[in-house]
């Protein structure tokens, strides 16, 4: 077997991977971990799901495996350092859901400052327009380009910050963002846009010392971590100012439980990790991963093309303007 899908996949880009490799496409394996095992034990690649553990223990029951292959751009899921130890690629796809992830920041910007209202000098409780108004982005990812162009169309002025990026650096320039140093972000931003990749050191980065210099009535969008925040200092920053309101697209495990800081802030907003995944993007995902399996499974030589006949799932085509390769 060359590749195990355990991920609902597109089923152009299925076909299209299994007209020239051997697949085996079975999603509801997600669920049954020792039949995934088993299966795993024959595969050169394997494409699966958030809810599918790759760990070391897993790894050293399936000695042909050779490639990992994720839709979405998360590997929490995955065992890095031991995919490494074994020689094993891990595919993801860097820039897919860009385009998605620019947009959901634009949509809970424009939420953000027109639906929780703030009282102007004349005493008023009003919203407020995204256009004049200066966005701090933290982290330069694929993302950064088309936020910015959809920022700068709203007539916003978009400045940045990255702690792996020089202010040198051209992909400032390239991405149309002034670089600025964090302090000066925070405290120079009316909505703060936190897309840095996640380290462990950079655990509780946004604390209470940077989070009492936002600028009054700042938003904040997430679409890391929430561990880059302190919760106790994101709480009161909330509850008692500068923070007018937080979105984030996610939370770790417990972080709204009773007895937890965050729990009754009803200016913090959360949703489930949907900002890079629609439909357009799963599709754009799907085809970035199966070429470069297609790649790696070519370079290392492959079987003759078995009879491939899965259950399709009833997916979206693929992008007009992203044609399926030949």
């Amino acid at each position: 077997m060359d590749a195990l899908i355990v991920e609902a996949l597109d089923s152009d880009v299925l076909h299209w991977l299994g007209a020239r490799h051997g697949v085996h496409y079975a999603p509801e394996l997600a669920g049954d971990r020792h039949a995934f095992r088993d299966l795993l034990a024959a595969a050169r690649a394997v494409v699966i799901p958030p809810s599918v553990a790759l760990d070391a223990a897993t790894l050293r029951r399936a000695p042909l495996l050779r490639i990992v292959g994720r839709l979405s751009a998360g590997a929490e899921n995955i065992d890095l350092e031991a995919c490494a130890r074994a020689g094993i690629e891990v595919v993801r796809p860097a820039s897919a859901s860009a385009l998605a992830e620019a947009e959901f920041v634009i949509g809970a910007l424009l939420q953000m400052l027109r639906r929780v209202p703030i009282v102007n000098d004349e005493g008023l409780l009003v919203g407020r327009e995204l256009g004049g108004t200066t966005v701090g982005v933290v982290g330069i990812t694929p993302t950064v380009r088309p936020l910015a162009q959809l920022l700068a169309a709203f007539g916003a002025r978009t400045i940045g910050y990255d702690p792996a990026v020089h202010a040198s650096d051209a992909s400032w320039s390239r991405a149309g963002i002034e670089p600025a140093g964090l302090r000066e972000l925070i405290a120079g931003s009316d909505a703060v846009i936190v897309l840095l990749a996640f380290f462990p050191r950079y655990v509780g980065l946004f604390g209470e010392r940077l989070l009492c210099e936002c600028k009054a009535n700042q938003v904040v969008v997430c679409l890391s971590h929430s561990s880059l925040f302190d919760e106790g200092a994101l709480a009161r920053a909330l509850t008692q100012g500068p923070l007018a309101a937080a979105w984030f697209d996610s939370m770790e495990p417990g972080a709204l439980d009773p007895g937890r800081p965050l729990r009754h802030v009803d200016t913090l907003q959360v949703t489930p990790r949907v900002a890079g995944t629609t439909r357009e993007s799963r599709v754009r995902s799907a085809w970035a991963v199966a070429r470069r399996i297609d790649e790696l499974l070519s370079l290392q030589g492959s079987e003759p093309p078995r009879e491939f006949s899965p259950t399709l799932p009833g997916g979206p085509a693929a992008l007009e303007d992203d044609p399926a390769p030949a």
